[in-house]
């Protein structure tokens, strides 16, 4: 039975009036595989948030969801059915960041996982090319209640938003004081963390593997200027 199948039968179970945040509460106390239907319907809730921050769900937002967290099409229908209950839920979209949180905390890589389910998310609000200060906002704020701290959060966004504040100390997330051996130690591992095989291996979808290209330039552009800097 797919996850998509375990899913349709979840929102099937709903009562007349119970919103979407009731199959959550529900699945995520259960064991797997049940928990990754919870899980699954927990990212689609709060892409459908966060399409909704700027106040103008658009076409380009869903496909752009559609495209990056991986939904095959013959599923289509299912995972339109999640969005739009998300969206009517008035369950606030903090709920649902703090529930995937507490589902991960313990997962030996999970700041990398949560990294890259921001990013995916600001590939969302960036589908109509341009961060409004809402999804700004809305995506810091997930970021929080992920356990990333400000200077991280920065990192993704100047990699991500063309015309952003590229500072390369920024994007690499390291202080502009750190000594260069620290630096080149963040690069690394940054250049590690992008690699498509590792991304993978954390169940990264192989659309969102695509984002590690542009992260990648970013990232050694970084390294290339700030090493620029200390050897003048």
């Amino acid at each position: 039975m797919s996850i998509w199948t375990r899913i349709s039968a979840a929102l099937s179970a709903l009562a007349t009036g119970e919103g979407l945040s009731v199959v959550f509460d529900r699945l995520r106390r259960s064991p797997d595989p049940e928990r990754s239907v919870g899980f699954t319907i927990a990212i689609i809730a709060l892409g459908a948030k966060m399409a909704k921050a700027d106040g103008n769900v658009t076409r380009l937002e869903v496909q752009a969801f559609r495209r990056i967290f991986t939904i095959p099409p013959e599923e289509e229908a299912n995972a339109a059915r999640v969005f739009n209950l998300a969206r009517q839920d008035v369950t606030g979209f903090d709920a649902y960041a703090r529930n995937i949180a507490a589902m991960f905390r313990r997962h030996p890589d999970n700041r990398a996982l949560f990294i890259d389910l921001i990013e995916g998310l600001f590939q969302v609000a960036l589908a109509d090319d341009e961060l409004h200060d809402a999804e700004d906002a809305f995506l810091a704020h997930v970021a929080r209640v992920f356990g990333l701290d400000e200077v991280c959060y920065r990192a993704i966004r100047a990699r991500l938003v063309a015309g952003s504040d590229r500072d390369p100390f920024d994007l690499l997330g390291v202080a502009h004081d750190a000594p260069l051996d620290q630096i080149r130690i963040a690069w690394r591992e940054a250049v590690k963390n992008s690699h498509p095989d590792i991304m993978i291996a954390r169940g990264v979808p192989p659309e969102a593997v695509a984002l590690a290209t542009r992260r990648l330039i970013a990232i050694n552009q970084a390294w290339d200027e700030i090493s620029a800097r200390h050897a003048a």
